[in-house]
């Protein structure tokens, strides 16, 4: 039988790269629905139920998927076509990109980053190698690369010594124990503020919120929990991030399970998340805390379910206050729960529905069966 697709394992870089487009949005919806499509796979979810997430085809996930283990990331942006023929080379393109990629101090140039025009003096000028390119070939040929004048950004490598452990243990309770994992995150701080967003409108007359500078709502965290194998989403708003509100949310999450068999719960490794109550109650209710590895919150299956949850109820709001905010959140995530895609769980509530109509001895027309009594 052959092997499901999947992504292979994601570097911190990659990892905390695709949370930020799917917890911030992203401009460009490509962008954001592949983003999703990664995560979810990065999460053991299988091609059908990521086809039903993000509502594309399964040949469409499965492409997106080998196209990001053979070149990574830039598998998030499509191959367009089309165009007359380049006039470089491939050896000379991969030359320019090199030199543009290159600090110009290397090349003993007293100036720390190139401009078009610097840069393309330089490559005429270059003796080893000289290239001549117009300043708008070679704007061109650096935008098709995808090379462009960004700025210097920092980024954090886990230094978890348990890393592959943690991760290897993560992905072996998804694959064997689907139906009893569960993931648990908080997000915030949830202010009352009016919140720019996007909708539809009429051109150039866009919905408009008022502005303000006195904010004395405070604020509050969203404390999620997420099943996986019910693809089921909930949570609760708190005044603090802390143990005791922690301990709550996972007190929820066994009531899920109310049986004796153990559960799994995916985690990140918050101080509020480790403390001796929690560490106990876990040992005495038999669930055991997996916790991502430092700086790689990304691994959490929630992560994939928590984007669309503030693009769709925080942003272009303006709720007057936190029990306004509270109860549409929570009238979100009943929505959410009761259109669920997932296949899996669409199977159980059709064959749920049949079992209940044959009992009342109707069928699918709506009529009573022959031989109902």
């Amino acid at each position: 039988m052959a092997e499901p697709v999947r992504v292979r394992r994601l570097t911190d870089q990659e990892g905390q790269q695709l949370q930020r487009i799917v917890r911030r949005g992203s401009t460009s919806a490509v962008h954001y629905r592949r983003a999703m499509m990664l995560l979810a796979s990065a999460g053991e979810k299988r091609v059908p139920v990521i086809a039903q997430l993000v509502q594309a085809d399964e040949d469409t996930v499965r492409d997106v998927i080998h196209r990001f283990n053979e070149i990574g990331l830039g598998c998030l942006d499509p191959r367009w076509a089309g165009g007359r023929p380049r006039l470089l080379s491939d050896d000379d393109e991969d030359f320019v990109i090199q030199t543009a990629t290159t600090r110009p101090t290397k090349f003993g140039k007293p100036f720390t980053r190139w401009s078009i025009r610097k840069l393309a003096d330089h490559l005429r000028c270059n003796i080893t190698r000289p290239i001549r390119i117009g300043r708008e070939a070679l704007r061109c040929l650096l935008a098709r690369h995808k090379i462009t004048l960004q700025r210097t950004k920092t980024w954090k490598d886990s230094t978890d010594p348990d890393r592959d452990a943690k991760l290897d243990r993560i992905e072996h309770v998804l694959a064997r124990f689907p139906d009893r994992v569960f993931a648990f995150d908080e997000f915030g701080p949830l202010g009352i503020r009016p919140t720019g967003g996007s909708c539809w409108a009429e051109q150039g007359r866009p919905n408009r919120h008022p502005a303000t500078y006195h904010r004395t709502h405070g604020v509050t965290y969203f404390h999620g929990c997420y099943s996986v194998g019910d693809d089921t989403l909930w949570g609760v708003n708190r005044r603090h991030k802390g143990a005791a509100p922690s301990l709550a949310a996972l007190k929820t999450i066994r009531t899920a399970r109310p049986d004796d068999a153990p559960i799994y719960v995916i985690l990140d490794n918050l101080s509020a998340h480790k403390g001796s109550k929690i560490r106990q109650w876990a040992r005495k209710n038999k669930a055991e805390l997996c916790f991502t590895p430092t700086n790689a919150s990304w691994a959490n299956p929630i992560e994939a379910h928590s984007g669309p949850l503030p693009q769709f109820t925080l942003a272009n709001s303006d709720h007057p206050n936190h029990t306004v905010q509270t109860r549409a959140l929570h009238a979100y995530l009943r929505r959410r729960n009761a259109n669920t895609r997932h296949p899996d769980v669409l199977a159980a509530q059709r064959k749920e529905r049949a079992r209940i109509r044959s009992e009342k001895g109707i069928r699918w027309g709506g009529r009573p069966l022959l031989n109902a009594a």
